[in-house]
This record gives structure tokens, sequence and C-alpha cells, in this order.
């Protein structure tokens, strides 16, 4: 992107985007019965960091990383098994997500090819 283009977080309106995106997600992953013993009880602190992660990642502010550090999605995962199936399960309630808000096609294709990415780099454990 050049310096007069806005950012994917700009072009999406900012955080309440990436909130929708996440509480959408949440919603979906409160009733799976693969993903929801990975999560602790209280969902609240998972679905911000996540929408706090999301906006920074795609140029928002900083503060992910300032009240939790870097973000090291590898070592913070390593406790849980993510196989194929929990990345799956991700994808499906995730993939919903976007197709809920219906963001234009070329926000809604980066953000797919960057969950397709990320969910895949999760993994942790074989088939």
């Amino acid at each position: 992107m050049g310096a007069s283009e806005l950012s994917l977080y700009e072009a999406v309106g900012g955080l309440p985007f990436f909130d929708a995106l996440v509480d959408r997600f949440y919603d979906g992953v409160e009733q799976d019965e693969v993903l929801r013993p990975l999560y602790p009880e209280d969902l609240e602190p998972s679905r911000r960091h996540l929408a706090l992660f999301l906006a920074q990642y795609w140029g928002g502010p900083t503060e992910y990383s300032d009240l939790r550090g870097h973000p090291r999605l590898r070592m913070r995962h390593a406790p849980f098994v993510v196989g194929d199936l929990e990345r799956d399960r991700w994808l499906v309630h995730m993939r919903a997500a976007i197709s809920e808000l219906d963001p234009p096609s070329d926000i809604g294709k980066a953000l797919e090819e960057y969950f397709a990415y990320a969910a895949d780099a999760m993994r942790n454990a074989s088939p």
C-alpha cells in the first residue's frame, strides 16, 4: 500500500469492525465441542485480546503489544493441542464471522488468506 492508501484497519472503520468480527467468531467457539475445551471458562479476556491483536496487525494502535508484549502466537498456543481438526474448526468460525460482516471482497479475501495462514501456523500436533 502506498502512503496515501488506507490500512485495512482504517478501511474497515477501526476497532468496532474487529470487535464485531471477534464477537461473531467467539459466538461460534462457545458452541463448538472441539474448540470450547481449549478456551478458559471466561471468554471475555480472550475476545478482547484477539480483537486488539487483529486491530494492531492490520494497522491499528499498538494497544495489544502495550498490554501483552510481543504477540508470540506460537508460544501462546503451545500449551494447547492444535491439530488439523482444531485448525479446521477455528477456520469454520472465523470464515463465518467474516461472511456475516460481509466486508468488501478485497478485504474479505485479505482476512481469509491471513487467517488460513495463521491457523495453519498454530498447528502443533500431528493428525
